[in-house]
Parts: structure tokens; sequence; C-alpha cells
């Protein structure tokens, strides 16, 4: 009796077809928590905002709400072109589209230095803020290096997996790294701080001091990764609406809950003895705070949601990279093997893997150089990223305006003309701020800093120059950069049709 093996029937349809992202998947809290994590308040209020009252005294706190005012102003242009521009690689594509293709290719390769540094340079933060925690906590001392190790295999992990899990953790984390100061805050505002609450911080006459300067330069990186709410377009449900409303909740939120928390830690030492404590004991101000106003136990657990904090933000800018390299791998800008997706997690997973080896190889080099994990890996790398994503926020700016007097639409002038300019002349100021300080960002050399401030103008320039040499010597991948994508939104506005919003003039051949 002779048996017919079985045969498995060929692949066809849906199933045989490339695996994409998972569409329609974020909702507008999603987003908010991977662009709010990004941003690690509680590592930036604990870590940076005792320095800024330390330079900028008791009107410290006006200076994160001016800085969240100045990134409003930015987001009224930056949602408006979103709803016309769905292209994945959101800035790079803005860029491209208002201001011609090589700047949007240039504005592309600082986008990846900018996410890759903002991120690479958090896993000396990791290493550094766990070995202390474990020290403060149980008097055991840990290597720095295995520390930033296993956090690349996590974070790696992290983004492989689903973006819902993605989404699930950083809420998590995010609602205890916030719920700590909001307990923080809490016990001041009970007790009644040290010598009863004032509004002293935001008298003019304690704002518009020459210190302001400073805190505003802090205050401006402490918003670093907000503007990643237009990256998971692709992914978003109602994406014309989920990717606004998150762009504004996460400016707000992030530029109140600073003031706020900075003005309640003012409150607990009082305004006339503040300044002398974070002086006398910068690092410790908060966990001081916490420990008078709510107890032992509290500071014991912000020391470790200190950490939980820094994972959070590795994971949100490790996802963020991971969805610019996978659009650039998709123009064609990047190898065709970076565009492969995870056929069951619907994860850009070749991308990063890429990402993560390109960690590794930085934190190696740095650790066989016997640099310092903080003020060497984490500031001498998050340095030119912080600064090379606000130029690109400058230029998104700039290219606003650009592209609505090249398109037929029905958007008002104070959102494509007002308000884009006047964020560019605000950025434009803040860059120079934090151009001018960087010395208390980094506490490098002058020879040290002036090679950090040139990587960002020389990565810029590089991208113009391989943006010619695309043209040159691969003119099918140059003219469809920064293009629309060929798939539309998986769920348009009400009453919106599917494709682009605006029609587009015709190409300028220049470009």
């Amino acid at each position: 009796m002779s048996v017919t093996p079985k045969t498995s029937p060929e692949r066809t349809g849906p199933a045989a077809e490339p695996p994409t992202l998972r569409r329609a998947t974020l909702g507008t809290s999603d987003i908010v928590f991977f662009v709010v994590s990004a941003a690690a308040p509680l590592t930036v209020m604990a870590g940076v905002a005792p320095l800024a009252i330390v330079l900028g005294g008791i009107g410290a706190p006006a200076g994160y709400l001016i800085a969240g005012i100045t990134l409003a102003v930015f987001a009224v242009g930056f949602t408006t072109m979103s709803r016309h521009v769905r292209n994945g690689g959101a800035f790079y594509a803005y860029i491209a589209q208002g201001l011609g293709k090589p700047a949007g290719i240039g504005a592309a390769l600082l986008a990846m230095v900018g996410y890759n540094g903002m991120e690479i340079g958090v896993y000396g933060l990791l290493g550094s803020a766990t070995a202390e925690t474990a020290e403060a906590l149980w008097g055991v001392h840990i290597p720095w290096l295995p520390v930033s190790l296993a956090g690349l295999l996590i974070i790696w992990y992290g983004g492989f997996r689903s973006i819902e899990f993605g989404a699930k953790l950083l809420g998590v984390l995010l609602v205890a790294e916030t719920g700590i100061l909001v307990l923080l805050a809490g016990g001041v505002l009970i007790k009644g701080g040290a010598n009863g609450l004032s509004a002293a911080s935001f008298a003019p006459g304690n704002v518009l001091v020459p210190g302001t300067a400073v805190v505003l330069a802090f205050a401006f990186t402490a918003f670093t990764g907000f503007e990643s709410t237009a990256i998971y377009r692709r992914e978003a449900r109602d994406p014309g609406r989920t990717i606004r409303r998150a762009t504004y909740i996460a400016v707000a939120f992030l530029g109140l809950f600073y003031a706020f928390v900075v003005w309640t830690v003012i409150q607990a030492f009082g305004d006339d003895e503040v300044v002398k404590a974070a002086t006398d004991d910068t690092g410790g101000l908060f966990f001081a705070a916490i420990t008078t106003y709510v107890g032992g136990w509290a500071a014991d657990l912000m020391h470790i949601l200190i950490v939980t904090s820094i994972l959070a933000s590795l994971l949100a800018f490790h996802n963020a990279i991971n969805r610019y390299g996978l659009a650039l791998a998709e123009e064609g800008v990047l190898p065709k093997t970076f565009a492969r997706i995870h056929r069951r997690h619907r994860s850009p997973y070749v991308v990063g893997i890429a990402q993560s080896v390109l960690g590794l190889a930085v934190v190696l080099a740095f650790a066989l150089a016997g640099a310092d994990p903080y003020t060497q890996l984490l500031l001498w790398v998050n340095t030119p990223g912080g600064i090379g994503l606000m130029a690109l926020q400058l230029l998104a700016a700039i290219a606003v305006p650009f592209y609505f007097r090249r398109v037929t639409h029905t958007e008002g002038v104070l959102r494509t003309v007002v308000a884009p300019t006047v964020a560019a002349v605000l950025l434009a100021a803040a860059i120079w701020l934090v151009a001018s300080k960087i010395d208390v960002f980094t506490g490098a050399s002058s020879t040290v800093n002036t090679i950090l401030l040139a990587i960002v103008p020389a990565t810029f320039l590089i991208g113009l120059g391989l943006a010619r040499r695309l043209r040159r010597s691969r003119p099918e991948v140059y003219a469809r950069f920064g293009a629309e994508p060929e798939q539309p939104d998986a769920e348009p506005e009400p009453g919106q049709p599917a494709g682009p919003a605006a029609v587009p003039a015709p190409a300028d051949p220049a470009q």
C-alpha cells in the first residue's frame, strides 16, 4: 500500500505578503507614554533641576514654563503639517517637503545621529545611576559596564517585541516615576513647606535674572523626544487627530509638571534656603526633600525608580530610532535589509539589532578608553545629540511656511506662517543659549566642547553631500525621497479623504 506524502499548499494571499507595522494600534495615551518616557521626568528632576536652582535661583520653575510655551508654539505648525505629510520619516520628510530634498537628506542623517546620541549616551547614565543606587541602598559596589551591557540587551528585547508591549511597559514605568514626584509634591503641600507656600518663584524680579539663561538651556533639553509623536503615525489610531493630541498633551504635561515639581522642592526648603541646600548637596536635594516630607522609604524607592526611569527613556528612544531607520530603509537610503519587519511582533527588528550593535560598540569604546560613564559617555554623547534634535526642530519650523506656500490647503495663516515663524525665532535663541552654555552641560575643555558643537553642522553638511551623490548615482532613490507612502493612513479623519489633505504644487526641478 503506497502512501502519498502530504504537501503543504503554496502560501498565497495576505499570509504570503511581507509583514508590516501594526496599523491602528496606538491611541493617544500610548504615544504620550512613549514621548514623555523619552524625556525621563524623574531623572531630569532629581538629576538636573537642582543644578538649575543653583544657577538660576528660585525663578527656575518659570524657565520650564517658558520652554514649554516655546515648544507649544512650535507644535502648532508641526502638528498642522503632520496632517498633510504622512511619511513615517516625520522631521526629515517635513523638511524635505518644505526646504527641498538636499535639506531633507541632511536632516535625516542629523536625526539618526541625534536620536542615537540621546540613547547611547544614556547607557552610561544607566550604569552610573545603578551603581549609585546599589551603593546607597545596600552598600554594594557594582561596576557600571556590566549594567550598561545588560541594559543594551533589555532595550533590544523591548524594541524587538510588539509596539503594544512597549506601550504597556512604558505606561507602567511612567506612572511609577511620575507618581513618586507627585508623592513628594503632595507631602510638601500638605505640610505647607518649610516656611509656608510662596509664589515668589514666578515674580519677574526672580525670573529676569542672569542665571535664567542657564535655566532655559537646561529646560529646553528636558523636553527632548516630545516631537517623536509623528514617528508613530503608521501605528496610530486615527493618526490625523491622535498625533496632534499626543503632541500637545506631552508638551503641556512636561511644561506644567516640571515647573510644579521644581516649585514644590523650592517650597520644601524655603525661598531663602533652597539655593544653599542645592549647592551643598546638588545630587541629594530631592532625596533629602522626600525623606523629610514623606519618609526614608520613599527616598529608597526614588533611587530605584530613577533606574527604571532611565530604562524607560532608553526604550522610548530605541523605538524612535528603529522607526526612523525603517523609514530610511524604505526610502532606499539605508540598506533594504533594515526594512524587514518581524512577522509575529511586527517590529523593525533588523534595524533594532543594528542600533543595539552600534550602542554596544560605542559603550565598549568608552569603557576601553577608561572614560567615566557619566561625565564622558553620557555628557559627551548626549550633548551633540540634544543640540542636533533642537536643530531639527528649527529646520522643521522653517519648513512649515515654505511647504504651505507650495500646496493648496485650507489651513489658517496663524498655523502655517505666524506660529512656525515665531517658533523658529525662539528655537534659534534656545539653540544659541545651549551652545553658549555648553561648558555647563559637559564640564569639558574648550577643545572638546568645540568638537561636540561641530558635530551637528558637520553631520548636516555630510548629509548635503550624500544628497548630491544620491542625485547623481541613484536618481530614482533621490526622486522619491520624502514622498508620500504608497499606503494611506489606516483610519483617515472623519470626512477627510484617505489621501493627503493638501495637493502639492509641481515639483521644483531645483530640488
